[in-house]
């Protein structure tokens, strides 16, 4: 039954005088929160896995014009929790502006849901949290987790689209990311990893699960599946890439035909959801025809007549106003915050001659830089002067900042991507070794991929510190830019081979020793 606290002849409406201060409100709030919302936005224009962004406000605006007929018969009583959640929205900014995380991206949302329910109240705000919640997708995963699900996604996609080759008779050999096909190898780059579905195909499954009129089990079912769907249809993307390469060239992996071949299988995954829900529709006790459940709803015209009141304005919202354009005056008067970057010498300039080893440096790929977006590296094989041991490879990745998306890449998740299994994974303290006089922890691990076996040591050089736990280093980053206005850092990372039969303890002791030397030489180029 719909709730009809006004008489239907009278329609409640903002005045002219509320919409000015509306518009006022979302200026001063752009001028505050304006470093998160043009960071998202540029995300949105130049990374096609967040392209449904751009269609995003409009469908939010469209879900709240369904409820125009209910808005318009139900006052806006307001509600001061908004303007707690405004104070809340400016103080997040601040610490995401000081500490350069993903925190400003939310914080301009977060206002947004302050100033809404400032004006329109706890109850009404309840009727439209779907339009509101829906405005998340348009803002990028935290650099972290974009790195380590694009990983993870790779090597899924990677394994699952080689069996598809596979089942068409076909030979094929998968290193990690690559896909070996003899004629020509396939690498599985992030632009593959099925993101570029995942992201646009989770908005379609809530806005699905929005539309589909059901029980809960059966809408969660439907968003959720947005993630085996992408996976699914991006590994059979990849699968018939190969074989398309296999038999007709190269040229079937490049340019307009791979980017026709990609928007093909976002329309398919769309029909398997739309399948989905009328298969769902047909299940249990409450089995309807899904054109009785699965709809979009238009709201009833205006009846003819009826007298347009204007809305009063509620307290909170001029209150929320009044914090938005305080705020935007402190952004604009306080002096912008240059970060400290420290003094330091060059990483071309490492010696090449260190611990009784001779260096021979190696570069990295382009498109592997643009990924990891660092200021410096070092990448160097270390071969013993007389001969007759393994080398060491040395790898530094140093950073000016760690803002903006711009971070250490682990290891852990880098990799795997070339096809490295992990046999074991610990933490070891290095003996005898010390940095600024404290004892020096790392993660160890050994990796294999076919017959080649690595020890690894690597961990993260944060200002004066040594740390081996990738959340502490998010944290520190935080901690370090409130107090120091810095967040500098690096990764290093020492790799030895295993040779058959050869016990570990010898590929340990050569790397710690390595290590005690390159660590005593690394400060001027890796500064505290």
């Amino acid at each position: 039954m719909i709730e009809a606290p006004v008489a239907p002849a009278q329609i409640l409406r903002l005045s002219p005088l509320a919409w000015i201060l509306a518009a006022v409100a979302l200026a001063a709030g752009y001028v505050t929160f304006r470093t998160g919302v043009d960071l998202s936005a540029g995300w949105i224009w130049t990374r096609p896995e967040y392209s449904q962004g751009l269609i995003i406000p409009f469908i939010a605006a469209f879900l709240i014009w369904q409820q125009r007929d209910w808005l318009e018969r139900t006052p806006f009583p307001g509600a001061w929790s908004g303007v707690a959640v405004l104070l809340f929205a400016v103080v997040l900014n601040g610490v995401g502006h000081l500490g350069g995380l993903f925190a400003q991206q939310y914080a301009a949302l977060v206002a947004l849901g302050g100033l809404v329910l400032a004006l329109v109240g706890t109850r009404v705000f309840r009727r439209l949290w779907v339009a509101l919640f829906i405005l998340l997708f348009m803002i990028p995963l935290p650099d972290f987790l974009y790195q380590n699900l694009s990983a993870q996604l790779q090597l899924l996609s990677s394994r699952a689209g080689v069996w598809v080759i596979r089942q068409f008779g076909i030979s094929v050999l998968l290193e990690g990311n690559v896909i070996d096909l003899g004629r020509m190898q396939l690498q599985v780059a992030e632009a593959c990893s099925g993101l570029r579905y995942l992201f646009p195909l989770l908005t379609l499954g809530f806005i699905a699960a929005h539309f589909f009129k059901t029980v809960f089990w059966k809408r969660l079912i439907v968003f959720l599946s947005s993630i085996p769907i992408t996976i699914g249809m991006n590994s059979l993307r990849i699968g018939l890439i190969g074989v398309a390469v296999e038999h007709w060239g190269p040229r079937m992996a490049e340019g307009l035909l791979h980017d026709f071949e990609g928007w093909v299988v976002f329309m398919a995954s769309g029909a398997v959801m739309l399948l989905e829900i009328m298969l769902l529709a047909r299940i249990g006790p409450d089995r309807r025809p899904w054109r009785q459940v699965f709809g979009v709803e238009l709201p009833p015209r205006v009846p003819p007549g009826a007298r347009i009141v204007w809305r009063p304005l509620p307290r909170s919202f001029l209150a929320a106003v009044l914090v938005l354009l305080a705020a935007a005056a402190m952004a604009r008067v306080l002096p912008e915050r240059r970060e400290a970057v420290p003094a330091r010498r060059q990483l071309v300039d490492f010696p090449m001659q260190l611990a009784g080893r001779a260096g021979t440096r190696a570069a990295i790929g382009g498109q592997f830089l643009e990924v990891l977006q660092l200021d410096d590296y070092l990448l160097a094989n270390f071969a013993a002067a007389t001969g007759g041991d393994e080398p060491v490879n040395l790898y530094v990745a140093w950073y000016d900042t760690q803002r903006a998306g711009r971070s250490t890449h682990s290891p852990a998740g880098c990799l795997p991507a070339g096809g490295w299994v992990a046999e074991q994974f610990t933490q070891v303290q290095l003996p005898g070794v010390l940095l600024n006089a404290h004892p020096v922890r790392v993660n160890r691990a050994i990796i294999s991929r076919g017959n080649e076996r690595e020890l690894v040591y690597y961990f993260f050089k944060q200002r004066q510190r040594v740390l081996t736990g990738e959340q502490v280093v998010k944290w520190f980053l935080l901690w370090d830019a409130l107090t120091q206005n810095r967040t500098d850092g690096a990764l290093i990372r020492f790799m030895t081979p295993l040779a058959a039969g050869q016990a570990e303890a010898g590929a340990d002791q050569r790397l710690t020793a390595f290590a005690a030397a390159a660590l005593l030489t690394l400060g001027p180029y890796v500064p505290d």
